[in-house]
């Protein structure tokens, strides 16, 4: 299973890929939001992880973009945005799950199984 994780905590986000590959999943990362577009139009995967608070194109744009450009790939949002308000919109403009941060690493590999 291929992801794509775009996330501009690298210390996370090293965190996240070293988790995910030792869990069997072949993982590709970036840091923000405008290369995060070009990898899920570029390459097919499995699932996405995508952060919100992204540097170039916030994670709600870019979710929304892929969905426009008719790219299906299942999103797990992860963020530090917990307001109810904030899920709910994550959700609504194509997000198919939302964790928030702090988050255990079991529950995120539990979601993208």
């Amino acid at each position: 299973m291929r992801i794509l994780l775009i996330e501009d905590d690298l210390k996370l986000a090293s965190f996240i890929v070293k988790g995910l590959n030792e869990a069997g999943f072949a993982v590709d990362h970036c840091a923000d939001g405008e290369d995060g577009l070009h990898m899920a139009s570029s390459e097919p995967y499995d699932a996405a992880i995508i952060d919100l608070m992204l540097p170039k194109l916030d994670g709600l744009s870019l979710i929304d973009r892929m969905r426009r450009k008719k790219i299906n790939t299942p999103v797990i949002i992860l963020s530090a945005r917990a307001a109810v308000d904030d899920r709910v919109k994550g959700l609504q403009i194509g997000g198919d799950d939302y964790l928030t941060k702090p988050f255990a690493f079991s529950e995120l590999l539990a979601r993208v199984q």
